[in-house]
């Protein structure tokens, strides 16, 4: 008996700590699924040895304890939570135990969502908002009237003349998916906390100490059910009382059924499931409630949870596991993204084998080590993410994530962006993960302007092994392009007149065409007039090419890194010394119009357009002498950009640039 009182005791002890750190603090170490294991065994063993149970055990009590930072209210009927079922047989039982108890084989259930957030309580006061409160322990909860009054979609005054003196509504504090990835990007690029999950960022937004904060972030709301109701008239259905809440102008999910059999809530269950994924909100299964008042009041409730009502978990979107190890891929445009290796596990029916890291800045945040414990979050089609490291596990063998300074494809030199932590491999011209995309820039009517040539027939070419780096498209043969499926002789023909037309052109072009980092046409062209050959181009130092023309620092690093390459070095003089491209000399034309508004102006594009093309607004920006950058810094003039929801937009308004639409933009250059 002493062993299964110490087994009780670890257990009790163990979920109280993770009970404050997911009720309290908003910060779980581990996966709901964890939790719910431990509360089913602890459930076990104190019905086994009902000696042994305690009033304050965790399968007694609700929620987590007030912070010390909040007043206390005292809800008017307590707010219990509800019983998790994880199956058909857990469905029939409950279904049997109510009827059993009713007495009645006819009972007719609602079903509803279960919304993966934060529950709450409001208090309406002759239908004015008064307070609001956390669920708290179930029967005192914490004082968020000012962070609540901060939700939109929560009513201050209901519309009505009917509506009860005192009524408590019970609801779903949440954050939807894409508001919750908006504010994970901003705060990873503000190099702050992120959040697990949606559920974790609701409630640190609701229970957080500055309501400023709260109404910075999008927060939404919706009823599920009732406390008191004084001196008012109901429905006797919680459905049709559901209706009413929305007649007052309460949020009220569409997601409601009834059922009047075991069959209709399965049908519910797995209609649900199939679209959980194409929702806006998390969500981490169904409610079913017995719909009638007079039955629930029969049927009553223990001291944790009603016997009228079950929430039927769906399977687990987090889970933990422990890194293997960590790979670096290399992408096409030659960002080097760090992939978690993972023991495998399965969330939602899935093998999950690996996680992204997103970048070496992400790995520094999460304080990530090899061996280290880790939780894995799977949300619909997105690729599996690590949310956090639970260093309290952190094992002796731990063994801390080094970046590579080497491309693991080519073994270029690798660069680092500090202002957002990405790392790309510099040796653009020969590195195979980079190859298709290399020769796409390489062949467009801007750059070498080399006609007949597409995406799918690049793609065949690689596959063939016919080219490797953009001297191979020199090197065709007539032979080898009538192997490739679907092209004719006198495609290949016109291919190989193009490859050799191509091969008299300007610096300019070539320049253009190496597909440099943050060189475009304009600063190509200045490059070409200031370096007047490729030999003084590709010689040049960092000193000589910051006083090129609209060359900033940062553009000098990505040139000189990509000029000091040996790779690339070998490949430029190939095109030169071996295949014979002949460069016709410099443009002298004065490319740049000055404009006094736009002239110098460092600007971002970002997102796409309605009535105009994105090139054309870059190209007539450029002919005014406007420099083109693809990320927002302190040195940014102006974004435009249509969209309000992207990480680009977020930074410019955080440091003050200057946003312009497409209306504006538009009205702007026909001024000009």
């Amino acid at each position: 008996m002493k062993s299964i009182l110490d087994k009780i005791v670890e257990l009790r002890k163990k979920l109280l700590y993770h009970e404050r750190l997911y009720y309290v603090h908003d910060s779980p170490e581990i996966p709901d699924t964890e939790y719910d294991q431990m509360i089913l065994q602890l459930k076990k063993l104190e019905k086994k040895y009902p000696e042994l149970s305690h009033n304050y055990s965790s399968t007694q009590l609700v929620g987590g304890k007030r912070l010390k930072i909040f007043d206390k209210i005292k809800h008017h009927t307590p707010m219990l939570s509800l019983e998790n079922i994880f199956n058909k047989k857990d469905l029939l039982l409950f279904d049997r135990r109510v009827k059993k108890k009713l007495k009645n084989n006819k009972v007719q259930y609602c079903c509803e969502l279960k919304i993966d957030g934060l529950a709450v309580n409001l208090i309406y006061d002759n239908g004015l908002l008064t307070k609001a409160a956390t669920r708290g322990d179930g029967y005192t909860g914490e004082d968020i009237t000012d962070n609540i009054l901060t939700i939109k979609s929560i009513p201050y005054k209901l519309i009505d003349n009917n509506i009860p003196v005192l009524l408590e509504i019970r609801g779903e504090a949440f954050m939807a998916q894409m508001d919750f990835e908006k504010l994970n990007e901003e705060s990873r690029i503000n190099f702050r906390k992120t959040f697990a999950n949606p559920r974790n960022a609701a409630a640190g937004s609701i229970r957080h100490l500055d309501p400023n904060i709260t109404a910075s972030r999008s927060l939404s709301f919706f009823c599920y059910g009732l406390g008191i109701i004084n001196k008012g008239n109901l429905s006797s259905s919680h459905v049709k009382k559901l209706q009413q809440l929305k007649e007052w102008g309460l949020p009220v999910s569409n997601y409601i059924k009834i059922a009047q059999d075991i069959n209709d809530i399965l049908m519910f269950y797995e209609e649900i499931k199939k679209i959980r994924n194409t929702l806006e909100f998390d969500i981490d299964g169904i409610v079913i409630k017995v719909d009638s008042e007079e039955m629930r009041q029969y049927l009553g409730c223990s001291t944790k949870s009603p016997h009228w009502a079950v929430a039927w978990k769906f399977p687990a979107q987090e889970k933990s596991t422990y890194i293997k190890d960590v790979k670096f891929q290399v992408g096409r445009t030659g960002v080097v993204t760090p992939v978690a290796i993972l023991n495998p596990i399965k969330i939602g029916g899935v093998n999950i084998k690996s996680a992204t890291l997103h970048n070496g800045k992400e790995i520094q945040r999460l304080g990530l080590h090899i061996n280290d414990l880790v939780i894995i979050r799977r949300a619909g089609d997105v690729i599996p993410q690590v949310m956090n490291v639970i260093t309290s596990k952190r094992s002796k063998n731990s063994k801390k994530i080094i970046f590579p300074c080497y491309c693991p494809i080519c073994s270029s030199h690798i660069e680092r962006i500090k202002e957002n932590g990405i790392s790309r491999c510099t040796g653009g011209l020969t590195c195979n993960a980079q190859k298709h995309n290399t020769i796409k820039h390489f062949i467009s009517s801007k750059a070498m302007n080399i006609r007949g040539i597409g995406d799918n027939l690049i793609d065949k070419l690689i596959k063939k092994g016919y080219v490797n780096t953009v001297v191979d498209l020199f090197l065709l043969s007539e032979k080898q392009l009538l192997d490739i499926d679907g092209l004719g002789l006198r495609s290949a023909r016109n291919i190989l007149f193009a490859l050799e037309k191509s091969k008299h052109t300007n610096l300019q072009r070539l320049i253009f065409a190496l597909g440099i980092r943050e060189v475009g046409e304009l600063t190509a062209l200045n490059l070409a007039n200031y370096f007047v050959n490729i030999e003084n181009f590709m010689k040049a130092d960092f000193n000589e090419l910051i006083k090129v023309s609209n060359v900033g620092h940062k553009t000098a690093k990505y040139i000189f890194n990509f000029i000091q390459e040996e790779n690339n070095q070998k490949t430029v003089y190939r095109l030169i010394d071996e295949i014979g491209i002949c460069l016709n000399g410099i443009i002298l034309k004065n490319y740049c119009k000055k404009n006094k508004y736009f002239y110098g102006k460092i600007v971002v594009i970002s997102g796409s357009f309605v009535h105009l093309k994105r090139s054309l607004i870059k190209s007539q920006l450029e002919e005014m002498g406007v420099i083109i950058k693809n990320y927002i810094s302190k040195e940014t003039d102006f974004l435009i950009s249509n969209k309000s929801n992207n990480s680009k937009y977020i930074k410019a308004l955080k440091l003050n640039v200057k946003i312009i639409n497409e209306n504006e933009i538009a009205d702007m250059l026909k001024k000009q």
